[in-house]
């Protein structure tokens, strides 16, 4: 994907900048190729991709030079709330659409919002796992990047969801920033510091594979479940991982990129489009196997 100093715009098409926060998550790479996807289904717009890479600073550096490119759409998953505010709120002043996707900002300068719930999902993950657990039990929390509202959110629904039933109890909550490399070591830690863990609660699902591989690794994966959100299909989604038994449940986090699209092609023929898109999720658990007669 080019970095976005290395475009030019095409004539007779509106360029639409796209700044995402990473590609270090399967997640986001399927965004980004979600987004790719449905352009092409509209020949009069072009979309360029830049890279944060996790770095505040290199998002508005990243933002800026589609300003300076005169881009006529902003598309944006921001990496953390607050650094990135004031950069979108001033393209947005500037006249140019803004369309936030997946992490949100702080204030409402922006057009549209694309989402799912992220308290919801984690308030159905809390449910899930208060069942599982019979209301009792050890937990390891692995979460997200700190300032992003969806670690924010997934955190906050799943502590609400389980505080009605008080023998839960979080052993250990880790910060791996999203990634399975982090959340592996993490879990290397965590095991060393509790004998016993009954259930791993990953912010998204490479996180909770991750904790699952350093549990094998010690040979106690099957005492403990894993439960992660995402359920992106392929070999290497979550989707596969609870066909595999690895995780115990995912939740659907849809990327919003088809949608971000379709929007972008409004919005740019003076169409009026809501301010807020919320995407809905479901849980996917492994099928109940048939009893053997």
């Amino acid at each position: 994907m080019a970095a976005p100093g290395c475009s030019r715009r095409t004539d007779s098409k509106h360029l639409i900048g796209f700044s995402q926060c990473n590609l270090g998550e399967p997640w986001r790479v399927a965004m980004n190729a979600e987004v790719a996807g449905r352009a092409k289904d509209f020949p009069d717009l072009q979309v360029v991709f830049a890279d944060a890479q996790q770095d505040n600073a290199k998002q508005v550096a990243d933002v800026e030079t589609f300003m300076r490119q005169r881009v006529d759409l902003l598309m944006i998953s921001p990496n953390e709330a607050k650094p990135l505010t004031p950069i979108v709120e001033k393209v947005f002043k500037a006249g140019i659409p803004v369309i936030v996707i997946d992490r949100g900002l702080e204030g409402d300068s922006y057009t549209v919002f694309i989402g799912a719930d992220n308290y919801e999902i984690g308030r159905q993950a809390g449910e899930h796992i208060a069942s599982v657990l019979g209301g009792n039990g050890s937990i390891v929390e692995i979460r997200g990047l700190p300032g992003s509202p969806p670690a924010i959110d997934r955190g906050k629904g799943m502590h609400d969801a389980i505080a009605k039933h008080p023998n839960l109890r979080i052993v250990h909550d880790p910060v791996a920033n999203w990634l399975r490399e982090e959340a592996m070591a993490q879990m290397e830690m965590a095991l060393a510091a509790n004998p016993k863990i009954d259930l791993v609660y990953a912010h998204n699902d490479p996180m909770a594979v991750g904790a699952y591989l350093a549990a094998k690794a010690k040979g106690r994966e099957k005492e403990m479940k894993f439960i992660g959100i995402d359920a992106l299909p392929g070999l290497d989604g979550g989707r596969q991982a609870v066909a595999d038994g690895k995780l115990d449940a995912t939740f659907v986090y849809p990327t919003g990129g088809r949608q971000a699209v379709e929007l972008a092609d409004k919005i740019l023929k003076g169409e009026k489009v809501p301010h807020k898109v919320v995407l809905s999720t479901e849980k996917i658990v492994k099928p109940a196997q048939p009893a053997s007669r």
